[in-house]
């Protein structure tokens, strides 16, 4: 999570907190069922963030003995608890207290005037400017998440602000541009809600208007469930699969690949496995004589006499073509590895295993085509 996510989060944090409290007060002081929504929604919005919070730091912690690809999914435990739990919690608050109101209409009235300090003061001005006071609170935490969701739209070569919130690769920057935009939109809702019941002098449009701000947290909860679950369901990093097939076709010394796999640890992680063959000309052409340098530069670091020497030629031959067949498996899949992080950094942990070395297509060799060696050198 990149520093300008962080500041989004904890911008939210504050901004929501103190919209929570003034109205709350608001909202008693004037009995109106949208703004006790509202101040709902704002402290949903709040606790929420927090648990984004508490997972962005939790995400942070090191690899360690117990969590070998790092801390990344906690992240996503805590998106979903607060998305399923409170926002879940904030809608049934949100419809339970609309439908108390709805039950209670035959025996409230209107409040039109509320008394401050001494001081009677209009329901619906104070209600507005409160509204007025979150608008620019939360309007400015929007502008902040929102111009870091842009700044990334845009990095990945994306145009359109909907498709990307649909498919963007970190939930946490996703779920506080919603929760920012729905409460914008919940701001407008409770204004709406409370001016007709102003103009008209029946409540109902203000308790219809509440409803509409529950259901809509009820959305939002279902929402950010379902795109963190996807990152806790070992789900399969295509665009890394791609790439790696496209690096197969293209590379001149591979000759295809076997059981390609991948996880999403995180958005900034992703582990690919897969096997793969190598191409007999690859490995064959001038072996003999790099073993033959190497078996030459082993017996001359031994530093043996003649009588040895003749004893070690085996062993520094058998030494040699070792190293020289391992070795050059080791530079391929180097090659491969750079190449994959180069093109795509998420891509964090690679393991390749080298399952057998395919002869030619060259007519003396045809036969051979069908008998891949079956020995295999995992390499990671």
């Amino acid at each position: 999570m990149s520093h300008s996510s962080k500041k989004a989060v904890i911008t939210a944090i504050v901004s929501n907190a103190l919209v929570t409290v003034i109205k709350f007060i608001a909202s008693v002081l004037s009995g109106s069922a949208s703004m006790a929504n509202e101040a709902v929604h704002s402290l949903m919005d709040t606790l929420n963030q927090g648990f984004l919070f508490l997972g962005l730091r939790e995400s942070e912690k090191p690899a360690d003995t117990v969590y070998a690809f790092g801390h990344g999914q906690k992240k996503y435990l805590w998106n979903l608890w607060s998305a399923i739990g409170l926002f879940s919690i904030g809608a049934g608050l949100g419809l339970s207290h609309a439908w108390h109101s709805w039950e209670g209409l035959g025996n409230s009235h209107i409040i039109e005037t509320t008394s401050i300090m001494g001081y009677e003061i209009s329901a619906l001005w104070l209600n507005l400017s409160v509204l007025g006071i979150g608008f620019i609170l939360e309007g400015y935490s929007f502008l902040v998440a929102l111009k870091e969701f842009l700044s990334r739209m845009r990095a990945q070569g994306e145009k359109n602000p909907i498709a990307y919130l649909l498919k963007a690769d970190d939930p946490t920057l996703t779920a506080i541009v919603l929760e920012d935009s729905a409460a914008m939109l919940g701001l407008t809702l409770a204004a709406l809600g409370i001016i007709l019941t102003a103009m008209t002098g029946h409540a109902e449009y203000d308790i219809i208007f509440s409803a509409l701000i529950a259901i809509m947290l009820g959305g939002i909860a279902f929402y950010l469930g379902f795109i963190n679950m996807r990152f806790l369901a070992d789900m399969r990093d295509m665009e890394a699969e791609y790439l790696f097939q496209d690096i197969v076709e293209d590379h001149p010394e591979l000759e295809r690949y076997h059981d390609l796999r991948s996880i999403i640890i995180d958005e900034q992680n992703t582990v690919l496995v897969a096997e793969i063959e190598l191409k007999e000309e690859a490995m064959v052409n001038g072996l003999q004589q790099k073993i033959n340098d190497t078996r030459d530069h082993l017996l001359h670091e031994l530093g043996s006499n003649e009588k040895q020497r003749e004893q070690l030629k085996q062993y520094a031959l058998d030494r040699a073509a070792v190293e020289v067949i391992i070795g050059r498996a080791e530079h391929i899949i180097d090659e491969i590895e750079q190449d994959i992080r180069a093109r795509l950094p998420r891509v964090s942990h690679i393991t390749l295993e080298v399952e057998g070395v395919c002869a030619g297509k060259t007519p003396s060799l045809a036969a051979a085509k069908a008998h891949c060696p079956e020995e295999s050198t995992p390499r990671s």
